[in-house]
């Protein structure tokens, strides 16, 4: 098919895309209108936690739709109440409320952390947040994140973020005061560049809002679900948040998140919270079965060692090419190119049959399907070899 047969110009502007409509994905592949295969290391954004189209998403959602897609969130549903429990027998909460989306997950932990300190923290609502974070694009998980450039968009922002320093417990002491009920936080800040926080950190950060009796927040809508080799990113430290949101891989490409909570932190009255999708039976049938793949023996260990294989593989390209870092977990790991050359490079791989994510300019963001195989990795890495070839000459 030609380009021209799509109605793309009926499309709200809001970002640049490339000329090219895809049709049709399978595993770590997808094939645009022209026929044409590319290795896709994207994957939504995370989404595809299974890679494209995986047999267990497809026969959910068939299943599903042949029996019951929404009765309506006034009504109990068997997959929400299924997936819920697999979440609160896999974690350390209690509670869980689903949502459509990461950022309405996090909406709905901001809400959830400002009805709690006014009713047990003598109406603090401040919730100290981190420099380079990013919540969504809800005003206020806008105002929450610190990204470029948004300071100046849709104002009047959202009050009672201040921002601290990753890493650095001493400037969160200094955001926290006796307006604040939360601190919250990505374990690895994905749209900046692949930052994580320490587990150190992560200890002393849970140490300290206990001592002074604020909730922690993880948002984990882009680590959680099997993305760093553990169900969720906290276990890495150890530690049990207050509470955490989910997005991205729970619905292994359909739009589904959650928030979770302690049940000492569940506060909503009735009529706080809500959504007519919310919890669905169509899109939890979904979340089940990616539930239950992830949970598979084995299934995570393999995450484990297919990012340990494609870090050492990165790390050897980075010395060959004089390049700089490689940063993260599992198969959420990022490369710094050295120099502000991430788009160049971006455009030259996809010209190459690979699709690759840069979220900064000087960085490239890899988050390929967890089911990634090996061969797989070993031809990203040749098709990436040339394509930065190509850019420095």
């Amino acid at each position: 098919m030609q380009l021209s047969e799509f109605p793309l110009t009926a499309l709200m502007e809001i970002t640049s895309r490339p000329p090219l409509v895809f049709m049709r994905g399978e595993g770590s592949w997808i094939w645009d209108h022209e026929g044409r295969k590319y290795l896709d290391y994207v994957q939504g954004w995370a989404v595809n936690c299974l890679g494209h189209s995986p047999r267990a998403v497809v026969d959910a959602l068939a299943r599903q739709a042949a029996t019951l897609v929404n009765p309506s969130p006034a009504f109990w549903n068997a997959p929400s109440a299924k997936l819920a429990k697999l979440l609160v027998d896999h974690s350390a909460f209690d509670r869980v409320f689903f949502a459509n989306t990461g950022a309405e997950a996090n909406e709905g932990a901001i809400k959830l952390a400002r009805k709690w300190g006014a009713k047990h923290r003598g109406g603090a609502y401040e919730i100290a947040t981190f420099e380079h974070a990013f919540h969504g694009r809800t005003l206020a998980t806008m105002s929450a994140s610190d990204r470029a450039g948004w300071d100046k968009l849709f104002e009047p922002k959202v009050p009672g973020f201040p921002k601290a320093r990753l890493n650095d417990l001493e400037s969160v002491r200094r955001a926290v005061n006796e307006r604040t009920v939360a601190v919250m936080l990505e374990p690895i800040q994905g749209e900046s560049g692949v930052l994580p926080a320490t587990d150190a950190f992560l200890v002393e950060l849970r140490a300290f809002t206990r001592d002074r009796g604020l909730l922690l927040i993880l948002d984990e809508v882009q680590t959680g679900v099997g993305r760093t080799g553990k169900l969720f990113a906290y276990e890495h430290a150890g530690i049990e948040p207050d509470i955490m949101t989910l997005g991205k891989g729970i619905g292994g490409g359909v739009p589904l998140a959650a928030l979770l909570a302690r049940e000492a932190a569940c506060c909503f009255d009735h009529g706080d919270q809500g959504g007519t999708y919310n919890g669905n039976p169509l899109m939890t049938a979904v979340g089940c079965a990616v539930m239950e793949a992830v949970l598979a023996p084995g299934f995570l260990g393999g995450v484990t060692e297919r990012g340990q294989y494609l870090a050492e593989a990165l790390r050897r390209l980075s010395a060959r090419r004089g390049l700089g870092e490689v940063r993260g977990r599992g198969l959420l790991l990022a490369l710094d190119l050295g120099s502000e050359i991430g788009g160049r490079v971006v455009d030259a791989a996809r010209q190459g049959g690979l699709l690759l994510n840069s979220p900064r300019p000087h960085t490239l963001r890899f988050m390929p399907a967890l089911t990634v195989s090996a061969a797989e990795i070993d031809a990203m890495l040749a098709s990436l070899d040339d394509a930065i070839a190509a850019v420095r000459g």
